[in-house]
């Protein structure tokens, strides 16, 4: 047989495995489950748009030091205020004579910072408190909601700002405020998920086996929620970037001269009429990337979710 033959044959193997209709283990099981989740995102164009969206801001967020141009942080009054493709400066300069561009690419790492943390927090806590909740009951699932229902009340920007007025501005107390009043949406997905399987026969067979209460949570409840947590964390990200940008704006997240996105509007603003690239740029990169979570999210939802009609 040639080479070509047998990697021809290890493809078709792989493939057949992948799309196994009886799988033999629980791993393959997980794999043909993700497997077929990524067809499915495949075969949606806007989904792949957004997710080459967010592979750029990955890639712009590493590869800054390569990419950047300029130091964003080197001050030339001399270059200052500099209009889009002039002297070397594609996107302009601001009013301190420092390249947009290499500021956007710099911005990147703290949007994809400030969303990272976020992410591997607030999603967290959400599971955690929905899943015991819902499948606890009685009282603790009253004071569990009952809490959740607290922080609803209140918009999300609002509840960030009185965090951070209470803390202090700074990029780590933004990411903190973010992720203390971004954690309600997953508790009550959660706890709706788990109030629909908890009372299901195989739970009740693992309950008939001797597990625990936190075995059964932690074993199998959670894992059935974390698609639906997936698909909401994916949308979430556009409002997450959207209110770090806010908090930039007002002085309250990332502290100058880091270039953080909603920092640069707030400095931008006061010549957006003859100079309008300074805030419009960052702006454009902010509108950018939470269109790109936001297709992203719609695919994943589309693909994951066993009741949206695929």
């Amino acid at each position: 047989m040639t080479d070509h033959a047998i990697s021809h044959g290890r493809r078709s193997a792989w493939l057949a495995w992948l799309t196994s209709e009886t799988p033999s283990s629980r791993m393959q099981a997980r794999c043909v489950q993700w497997f077929l989740g990524w067809l499915g995102l495949a075969r949606n164009p806007l989904a792949m748009l957004g997710l080459a969206i967010v592979l750029v801001l990955i890639g712009a967020a590493i590869f800054a030091p390569l990419l950047a141009p300029y130091d964003p942080l080197a001050q030339d009054l001399t270059r200052r205020l500099l209009p889009p493709g002039t002297a070397g400066n594609l996107l302009g300069t601001d009013e301190l004579g420092r390249d947009i561009l290499s500021r956007l690419l710099y911005g990147a790492r703290i949007t994809l910072y400030v969303v990272a943390l976020v992410v591997f927090t607030a999603p967290i806590a959400g599971l955690i408190v929905g899943t015991v909740a819902g499948y606890a009951g009685g009282w603790v699932d009253v004071v569990l909601m009952r809490m959740t229902d607290v922080f609803l009340a209140f918009p999300r920007l609002v509840l960030a700002l009185a965090f951070v007025a209470a803390l202090g501005p700074g990029i780590g107390n933004a990411v903190l405020a973010i992720a203390l009043t971004s954690w309600p949406p997953y508790a009550r997905i959660a706890r709706a998920e788990t109030l629909t399987i908890r009372n299901s026969d195989f739970i009740s067979a693992i309950r008939l086996q001797g597990a625990s209460p936190l075995r059964i949570v932690i074993g199998h409840v959670m894992p059935l929620c974390l698609s639906s947590v997936i698909v909401r964390v994916t949308l979430d990200m556009a409002g997450i970037i959207l209110t770090a940008a806010g908090l930039g704006f007002l002085g309250l997240g990332a502290q100058p001269p880091l270039p953080e996105w909603g920092a640069m509007i707030s400095t931008g603003r006061q010549f957006i009429l003859d100079q309008w690239w300074v805030a419009a740029m960052p702006g454009l990169a902010i509108f950018t990337v939470s269109l790109g979570f936001n297709l992203l999210g719609d695919g994943l939802r589309d693909a994951l979710d066993p009741r949206s009609g695929r």
